[in-house]
């Protein structure tokens, strides 16, 4: 197992090279020029605007400029944004906000998720299957916008239940917007667990589990249950990088200061050393996500073996 975890960590480094790359060139690509617009309407002086296209490079050819950037991040250095603010400290300020956000996400996704598709697939054909698959198709169908305003509205303001914007209540300021965030990827663990436990208590060691006199909760429980877990966790694993990546629109409806906010700020100002800076991070977010779930698959499964 170690050394596949070596090796999976190796491949990391061309992903990383090429994943910056292609963000560096789009925000290069993106038309305008950046230092214009730091001054606004305001008029800038000429030597003042030279100074600082020289200071950040936005003269140099675009290899250049990634050359420079990645000499700089092999020293842990990752740039400064157009004020002279390092983009380490904004990654320091903003990246806990998103974190505790994809983890309430990834909690809905896991406790509400994986339980609707465990109730639905034991009670197959029910009122409770009906149920579950209405409304996670329901919730597929809502644009995540549409979503996060209806219950901003009926559960924050009508109802007064959560606060609809900003951190001033701690942990209670995550629960609509996690919400929010998972709610398309609640959707999809749930049926994806109720169709792969249908499939395996189908499955002959579960007959013979239960011809054994085994217990109904031990052999969905234990028998079925870690067998139908794994396409989850494989789903799980990948969307954790995508609630990191991904919340934008949920970090705006919202107002909290998160990654998808300031990406969006960055790729709008074309500050690219922010840009690219926290795309590294999130990038390796996604790869260790990967990675923690292929050694999870030995856990479910012990015939899984790494070579």
């Amino acid at each position: 197992m170690l050394r596949y975890t070596l090796r999976r960590l190796l491949l990391t480094v061309p992903v990383l090279i090429g994943t910056t790359f292609l963000v560096f060139a789009m925000v290069f690509a993106i038309p305008g020029d950046p230092i214009r617009a730091l001054a606004g309407d305001r008029p800038m002086a000429e030597g003042t605007y030279l100074e600082l296209r020289d200071r950040y490079h936005l003269d140099d050819p675009l290899l250049v400029q990634y050359g420079k950037y990645m000499w700089g991040l092999l020293q842990g250095d990752f740039g400064q944004d157009f004020n002279g603010r390092a983009v380490a400290e904004i990654m320091a300020e903003r990246f806990p906000v998103t974190i505790k956000l994809a983890l309430v996400a990834l909690a809905f996704e896991v406790l509400l998720g994986i339980a609707g598709g465990v109730l639905a697939a034991i009670r197959r054909k029910s009122f409770l299957d009906s149920l579950v698959l209405i409304t996670t198709t329901a919730i597929v169908s809502i644009p995540t916008f549409v979503l996060g305003f209806t219950l901003q509205l009926v559960l924050g303001v009508r109802l007064g239940w959560f606060p609809i914007a900003g951190l001033a209540e701690g942990w209670r300021s995550y629960l609509l917007p996690g919400f929010v965030l998972g709610a398309l990827s609640l959707a999809y663990v749930a049926r994806l667990t109720r169709t792969s436990l249908v499939e395996n208590l189908r499955a002959d060691y579960v007959r013979t589990a239960t011809a054994k006199g085994a217990r109904r909760s031990r052999v969905v429980g234990i028998h079925a249950l870690r067998n139908s877990l794994i396409p989850v966790v494989t789903f799980l694993g990948v969307d954790l990088g995508a609630l990191m990546g991904g919340a934008i629109v949920t970090e705006g409806i919202f107002n909290l200061p998160g990654v998808g906010q300031q990406v969006f700020l960055s790729v709008r100002a074309q500050e690219g050393p922010v840009v690219v800076g926290i795309v590294t991070a999130l990038v390796l977010v996604f790869v260790l996500a990967n990675l923690a779930v292929d050694l999870l698959y030995g856990l479910l499964d012990p015939r899984i073996r790494y070579e």
